[in-house]
């Protein structure tokens, strides 16, 4: 690098802040999806899903430490990510909300591979058994290796996030 300085400072970086510079980051949004202790299809909206591996095929998906969700995967040893499309933006709500359950009522959905559900009308669907389980502050890193991977919707959208609010590309 030419004639910059990336020194360092021993400014502090708050939540509020890292948050605010990160909302210029846009992300495409998923649905988590999994099976709790009975049976019962939980879910929550993540953003903080990336590709890791190739070969073998893993992906990572970040989960806070309170997730219910989380707590089913770890259970069930397996989830599935749903990639939402465009028109999707209230099902990525209805499973956005902290502390509470979602509503799967009304929510197409069937069992996949894994035994996870899997959304109807998504863009893509990958399936994964849980590989390796990290700490990362207050949230989870789960390592998943994708058993399964179909792409739904070629003519779709894809439903982003950005600055804190839904957009689409359309």
């Amino acid at each position: 690098m030419t004639g910059t300085d990336h020194s360092t400072t021993d400014t502090e970086v708050t939540p509020t802040g890292f948050r605010h510079a990160m909302s210029h980051f846009a992300t495409g949004v998923t649905v988590i999806t999994s099976l709790d202790a009975d049976g019962q299809p939980v879910g929550t909206t993540a953003n903080a899903v990336s590709s890791l591996s190739l070969d073998p095929p893993l992906l990572l998906v970040c989960f806070d430490q309170s997730s219910q969700t989380l707590a089913a995967v770890l259970a069930h040893g397996a989830f599935a990510v749903n990639v939402l499309a465009a028109s999707q933006a209230e099902v990525s709500a209805n499973f956005a909300r902290r502390g509470l359950a979602a509503d799967w009522d009304g929510v197409p959905h069937r069992l996949g591979l894994t035994g996870s559900p899997r959304l109807h009308g998504v863009l893509a669907t990958l399936e994964c058994t849980v590989e390796h389980q990290l700490p990362g502050g207050d949230h989870e890193i789960i390592i998943g290796r994708v058993r399964d991977a179909q792409a739904c919707g070629e003519a779709a959208a894809p439903l982003l996030f950005w600055r804190g609010r839904y957009v689409s590309l359309t």
